[in-house]
């Protein structure tokens, strides 16, 4: 139960005071009137004695009063009607409210004000620990107890305005005060005319109310003298008067008004009625002018008017028939009120003088003498008066018949254990409508223990209502009986010392009687007052608790409201504070106060419950209390409250089903257009719906691409559309790079920023992104509607902020400016966007920034709005009707926005970053318009989507300036150079058009001379023609345009071949075209587009192919130096693609050194052709070029009729492309191995120049044409394979063999050694040094008969192979191996010098002459010379092998 102010003790005593009546002559009530207080009012504040008052009881004990204080009322003919006192009572409550800065508003989330009642205490989440801690401190502490000021209100108002009933005498007039002005011509008369009439109002049948303690009522006389108008001697002299006709205790002078008027403000006096008067509206002065307000203004002035102003008619008006709370009747006393303090209260808080201060006439000795005159009175007149009735009572019950002893024996016998067994209540009879007469004994016993409880002699009122009840309870007399019962128990409680325990059940026994048996829910609810202070003071706060929630009933919600709301505070307040039944019975209780029209205590209600319920996860109750604090907050126009109500509903995760959440979205919409419209020029509200997700916003910039127009295929460039690829991103960073280096000379410019179209939560968002002048900027939103209906979003556009700079002045003037200024920034809005219950869906909102400066995206503005119709009706889902038309709205919509707050990321670098939370910046949101800057579109034209491998096709590229501003230093950068080529410097510049070409090939091709069949067609070019050898890179190939400008509005179309890759597969190709501004822009330097080409190839021709030197040491010109090249051609190429067959057309060679020379092919076939797996073999002569560094020598072998120009474009650039990319690949590898070249350097250069003679520099290209068939139609594709040959006898692929992965391993862990150094070259390496070949006759015919020895002269050739001189050695002699060998070699011998020793200059050829000496016939080998080799300045000798020279058979045939 909430803290009181009083204790519990004070509070029952003030309860029960003995009551004065006061009756006044019209003239004493108007020199009250001049304070603006009647004489009840006036008395008020001094009603309380400061010093303890003695009396004795009965048995002549002394009894010691403390703190006694009396009630002085004007007397009322009528009992108040129910009506009224509910309507009293509500208005009291209504007064009564916490300090407005410390309502408890909506909570928000984290950290939250636990706010009990009128303080604020600290809680946080996890909230049970921390609310038991805060809980048991506000139990145990004063300062952070809980007041409840309206409960007492209403408790004392209560307690105060009870019709005074027969039963009991609490509520009886012990005493009158006739009051009369000293200013009257006949004051003693007035005295007399006022006693008749309390005599007759009191004794006279037309009169039931009041009620009278007992019939000879003390009657005290009081002159009022004015002592600022009147004569003071004739005000003593009636006053001696008055002496001796009422005695000097029964009368009193009592002078006021001293003050005079027109000093009052030098002086400051204090104003003690302030406190009662307007107790209740110190802290809410204006809280009655709330719309809720039980008691309408035009009524206000005659609820509760003042009837003393009228004529007294007969001397004497009839005013005190009329009670204040009196219905229908226009006019009533306010003195007559005087004895409920919330009226008093309640009349100043509705006037609008309320301010007017009271007591203006009284100096301080007028509040000394009015304490003195209320002191005097109750010393000397009414507690004699109770003190003589007393006896009189004790008296009369002593002399009862039958009752031979005093009530104190009789009391001690009752407890001493011969106590009479009490009937339950179950058993008891409904006797409730029993009356005992005036006189009646039993009558009497209750009216002396009233008596002596009221002046707190509570031990011999408890043994009074104690013989009270039993005499009730024999005569079953049951509301007497509870009565007794009832003040039985609090004089139990009260008595000093507690000599008994606090009879509860006693309590319980009088609240069921009176609520059951004599239906008066007033008398119940007296005791559950009582008894719940008690018991809550004994810190039974259970007991106390159920006690109150026992009495809530449908009958009266404020009532219930009231008692729950206590109970609530009984939860926290006990040992271990029971937090959710606390805020249970806080929901009860702010739902009773709803129903009784209390907005503001049901508003308070719920959001001191809230606290507890919030985050729990009861979602349900949530979204209940939500609802209702929103409903009430919008009756009591506290908007934003309510708005933020409502907003909690609808941003949780509701469980509620589709309608509530309609409901509650429609109410929403509701409040806040009711909210708008208040301020309608304000700032636009927030908005809670839809949810952003901020970080997924997506900012691109530029124009969307244009679709494909026929053959056109624009550009992919980047859109929207597109889902972000971070290892994508970065082969794009590296590509424009890579162009920006070339640009620049091999340096990174360090202000160089990578264009990024579009940016996302995966961007590096870190810096000002850039955007072009009359380019649009497209931000891309992402929605999601949490709710179960639809969300409608009209005129969706977006909110920025702009300032506009011109980059290229030295200063700027910078100014702000709105939404509104399209003149600056075009804004795009989007009429209506509908969001699917629980959809995520993406606005993409456009701006047009017409002028340069910074832009600052902030947020997104639209009507928020239902969708008629939107709840599912019949289990048909709405949003299917929803897809396509036109939306229909609700009506209801509002204007707000919401802001796009994006957090950057988390930093991560420096060890403060890493042991602290520090985020980074985010500014894809912040753009940077620069100035007008040329604008690039691509187009391709008839580019396929699949190709053979190594397939060439041709293609076209438009390029078209679409912005005003010319373009130049177009380039292409790509990964995949070998891929395209937009032709070298041989190429023509103007080609046919793309129709006109369709059907020619793709070569340069001249018919051929048949004569030439087979044999090599020489050309040469120089490889800077192709952009090869020139230093560059060559991933970076310039476009050449005319004039290398594009205007604005220009386009032109150049060729492009296209190259199959060699592998099968989805190849994706990425190409930058890269170009600039002919003006230099201080922000943006250059511009790029992308385009993704997808080509998928399939299988054609595997070539494989091999050198080796040829036996013949001279070809046809007598040059030393020729090989064969030997070339495997396969079709691998499957079915499935139609392909009939290929033809082999040409094959070509390319290099600085070497040539083919002819075709030595054996077979008559003109036309080389492979169906599908069929294989060929070709055989070429190639011989040595004539020394040319620069250009390379480009020799064609032509198989069919017309010879196609390898040295020409495209068949030379896609050769010198793969020739790069292959230096490329080696040149990558040759760097793994940077630490064994080191090494290398320190060995002789014996070795190198060994390994020279065994490389070759030799290109081969294989030219092919495929027949296929595609819808009845045949087409002739045309194809080129390259095969690099660089070592002799080594064979070359077409393309690299994937290497198979090795099976799974154990881990092996060595320590690494250093490369060894070959000690001597491999004996392939050798046997290229020096190259032998014997020259002698096939058949030699002899006549053994005539010479025995056959002499047969050898030519032995030896050819230096390598470019230094070589010492070489030959020896004769037969090495004999084995016994074959001793067959071969043993029958002939070499005749002359058995070793030779010669010097080879560099590529020398010399010839030596041998002779072989044979003695009979037969089939000889002369292959036996063994040669030795070293290089000059060299000691070892290497000896060179002849393995792979075919076997010198010689025939010897005898004549």
């Amino acid at each position: 139960m909430a803290q009181c102010v009083q204790s519990v003790q004070e509070f029952i005593q003030d309860s029960f005071v003995p009551l004065v009546a006061a009756l006044c002559s019209e003239e004493a009530e108007r020199l009250t009137r001049k304070n603006s207080l009647s004489f009840a009012e006036l008395v008020k504040p001094f009603c309380r004695l400061t010093s303890e008052v003695h009396m004795r009881d009965p048995n002549n004990q002394l009894h010691i009063i403390k703190n006694l204080k009396i009630a002085v009322n004007n007397i009322i003919t009528h009992p108040p009607q129910p009506g009224a006192i509910r309507k009293l009572l509500n208005d009291v409550v209504s007064v009564s409210q916490p300090a407005e800065g410390l309502v408890a508003n909506v909570i928000t989330a984290g950290d939250y004000d636990l706010n009990i009642s009128d303080r604020s205490v600290k809680a946080s989440v996890p909230w049970y620990s921390n609310w038991k801690e805060t809980l048991m401190e506000l139990n145990t502490s004063t300062f952070y107890s809980a007041t409840t000021p309206w409960f007492e209100s209403y408790r004392e108002c209560f307690l105060q305005s009870m019709p005074a009933s027969d039963h009991e005498f609490l509520n009886h007039y012990v005493a009158c005060m006739l009051v009369v002005s000293s200013s009257e011509p006949e004051p003693v008369e007035q005295f007399l005319k006022l006693s008749q009439e309390q005599h007759r109002i009191q004794h006279s049948s037309e009169y039931l109310y009041p009620k009278w303690f007992i019939p000879n009522t003390l009657k005290y006389y009081v002159l009022l003298h004015d002592v600022s108008t009147g004569e003071e001697q004739r005000a003593d002299s009636i006053y001696e008067e008055m002496k001796q006709r009422y005695g000097t205790q029964g009368c009193y002078l009592l002078k006021i008004n001293s003050r005079v008027s027109n000093r009052g403000t030098d002086e400051q006096i204090p104003d003690p009625w302030s406190q009662y008067l307007q107790k209740n509206t110190i802290q809410n002065q204006d809280c009655y002018e709330d719309s809720y307000t039980v008691i309408s203004n035009k009524n206000t002035d005659h609820l509760i008017s003042d009837g003393l102003d009228g004529e007294i008619k007969d001397g004497l008006s009839n005013n005190f028939k009329t009670h204040p709370l009196q219905l229908d009747h226009p006019s009533g006393s306010l003195a007559s009120t005087d004895y409920m303090k919330a009226t008093a209260s309640l009349q100043e808080s509705k006037k609008p003088n309320s301010g007017t201060p009271h007591g203006a006439c009284l100096t301080l000795t007028d509040h000394d003498r009015i304490r003195q005159f209320i002191q005097e009175f109750t010393f000397r007149g009414l507690l004699p008066h109770i003190e003589k009735t007393i006896r009189q009572l004790n008296d009369q019950l002593i002399s009862r018949k039958g009752l031979s002893r005093s009530l104190f024996s009789a009391t001690k016998k009752w407890f001493s254990g011969s106590k009479v067994p009490e009937k339950s209540i179950n058993e008891l009879k409904n006797t409730s409508g029993l009356l005992y007469p005036p006189e009646a004994p039993e009558l009497q016993i209750r009216k002396m223990a009233d008596l002596c409880f009221l002046v707190q002699h509570y031990e011999l009122a408890y043994s009074c209502y104690h013989t009270a009840k039993k005499d009730f309870l024999n005569d079953q007399a049951m509301l007497y009986a509870a009565g007794a019962l009832e003040m039985a128990a609090v004089s139990a409680f009260l008595q000093p010392g507690a000599p008994r325990p606090y009879p509860a059940h006693y309590m319980e026994t009088a609240i069921q009687t009176y609520r059951d048996i004599c239906k008066n829910m007033v008398l119940a609810e007296r005791c559950v007052l009582l008894s719940a202070e008690i018991l809550k003071s004994q810190s039974k706060y259970s007991e106390a608790a159920a006690l109150l929630i026992r009495l809530t009933s449908e009958d009266s919600d404020l009532r219930s409201a009231l008692l729950l709301e206590q109970a609530a505070h009984c939860f926290i307040n006990m040992k271990s504070p029971m937090v959710r039944k606390f805020a249970f019975h806080m929901i009860l209780a702010g739902h009773g106060f709803s129903k009784a029209g209390q907005k503001k205590h049901a508003l308070r209600c719920y959001c001191q419950a809230m606290q507890v319920y919030k985050g729990k996860g009861w979602s349900l109750a949530e979204d209940h209390i939500n609802f209702t604090i929103g409903r009430q907050s919008f009756t009591l126009c506290q908007l934003d409250n309510a708005v933020s109500a409502f907003r909690h509903i609808l941003i949780n995760d509701s469980k509620q089903s589709p309608a509530q959440q309609g409901a509650f979205l429609r109410e929403y919409l509701y409040v806040y257009k009711n909210v708008t419209q208040l301020s309608p020029d304000g700032p636009l509200p927030q908005l809670p719906l839809p949810y952003i997700n901020s970080s997924a916003t997506r900012v691109f910039f530029g124009h969307d691409r244009r679709p494909a127009e026929g053959e056109k295929q624009a550009a992919t460039h980047v859109s929207l559309d597109q889902e972000y690829d971070s290892e994508s991103s970065q082969q794009w960073k590296e590509l424009e790079e890579q162009v920006v280096s070339v640009i620049n000379k091999g340096i990174i410019p360090s202000n160089f920023q990578p264009t990024q179209f579009c940016l996302n939560r995966y961007s590096d968002n870190s810096r000002f992104p850039l955007a072009v002048i009359e380019e649009p900027i497209t931000v891309e939103v992402s929605f999601r509607n949490p709710l179960k209906v639809p969300l409608l979003l009209t005129d969706l556009s977006l909110l920025w902020k702009f300032q506009p700079k011109d980059f290229n002045a030295k200063h700027d003037g910078e100014t702000e400016l709105g939404t509104c200024d399209n003149d600056m920034i075009g804004t795009e809005a989007i009429a209506e966007f509908l969001i699917n219950s629980e959809e995520t869906k993406v606005a993409r909102l456009k701006l047009f920034p017409h002028q340069t400066g910074e832009l600052h995206i902030l947020g997104v503005v639209y009507n928020l709005g239902t969708v008629q119709g939107a709840v599912t009706l019949d289990g048909i889902d709405p949003s299917v009707a929803l897809q396509t038309g036109k939306f229909v709205s609700n009506g209801l919509s509002v204007r707000g926005r919401q802001d796009l707050e994006i957090q950057g990321p988390r930093l991560n670098n420096t060890k403060e970053e890493k042991t602290s939370i520090k985020y980074g910046p985010d500014r894809r949101l912040d753009p940077i318009i620069t100035e007008e800057m040329p604008l690039l579109e691509v187009f391709f034209i008839n580019f396929p989507t699949g190709l053979l491998c190594g397939e060439i096709r041709k293609a076209y590229v438009e390029f078209v300036n679409v912005s005003k501003c010319p373009l130049t230093t177009l380039k292409v950068v790509s990964k995949h150079p070998e891929f395209f080529t937009f032709g070298g410097n041989t190429a023509v510049l103007t080609p046919l058009s793309p129709s006109a070409s369709e059907n020619c090939s793709a070569y340069k091709t001249v018919v051929t001379d048949p004569t030439s069949v087979r044999t090599a067609l020489l050309s040469s070019a120089s490889s800077v023609d192709f952009g090869v050898g020139t230093g560059g890179q060559p991933e970076v190939i310039h476009v050449p345009l005319p004039d290398a400008v594009l205007l604005p509005g220009a386009s032109v179309q150049l060729p492009m071949w296209l190259r199959g890759p060699d592998e099968e597969g989805v190849h994706e190709i990425n190409f930058l075209f890269y170009y600039e501004s002919i003006k230099r822009h201080s922000k943006m330097c250059h511009r790029v587009l992308r385009h993704t080409a997808v080509i998928c190839t399939s299988r054609s021709l595997h070539i494989r192919a091999t050198v080796c030197r040829s036996n013949a040491l001279e070809d046809e010109e007598g040059r030393g130096d020729n090989m064969l090249v030997f070339v495997d051609v396969e079709n691998i190429n499957t079915s499935e693609t139609g392909v009939k067959e290929f033809h082999i057309v040409q094959v070509s060679s390319n290099s600085k050194h070497w040539k083919l020379q002819k075709s030595v092919n054996i077979s008559e076939d003109k036309d080389t052709k492979l169906a599908s797996r069929e294989r060929a073999k070709l055989c070429f002569k190639a011989v040595r070029c004539k020394n040319s560094e620069e250009n390379y020598t480009f020799a064609d072998i032509v198989f069919g009729n017309e010879q196609i120009i390898s040295s020409a474009s495209p068949c030379a650039d896609f050769f010198f492309q793969s020739l790069s990319s292959e230096f490329k690949r080696t040149h990558v590898q040759s760097h793994t191995h940077a630490s064994q070249r080191a090494v290398k350097q320190s060995f002789d250069e014996t070795v190198r120049l060994i390994q020279r003679c065994s490389e070759v520099d030799l290109n081969i290209v294989v030219l092919w044409k495929a027949y296929v068939v595609e819808d009845n139609k045949q087409l002739i594709l045309e194809g080129q394979h390259h095969v690099a040959l660089n070592t002799v006898g080594k064979e070359a692929s077409s393309f690299p063999q994937k290497q198979e992965l090795p099976e799974t391993v154990l881990l092996k862990f060595f320590r690494p050694e250093n490369t060894p150094v070959p000690a001597r070259p491999t004996p392939e390496q050798l046997s290229n040094l020096i190259k032998t070949s014997l020259h002698y006759p096939e058949s030699f015919n002899h006549s053994f008969h005539q010479k025995s020895l056959c002499l047969v002269p050898v030519t032995l050739l030896l050819s230096n192979c390598s470019q230094a001189v070589v010492d070489v050695m030959i020896d004769l002699r037969h090495k004999t191996t084995s016994p074959e060998a001793l067959e071969i070699h043993g029958s002939f011998t070499w005749l002359g010098q058995t070793q030779y020793k010669l010097q080879l200059k560099s590529q020398e050829v010399y010839s030596l002459q041998l002779k072989a000496c044979f003695v009979h016939t037969g089939v000889y080998n002369l292959g036996t010379p063994r040669v030795f080799a070293k290089l000059v300045d060299q000691v070892t000798l290497f000896e060179t092998s002849q393995q792979n020279s075919m076997p010198a058979l010689i025939i010897i045939n005898n004549i």
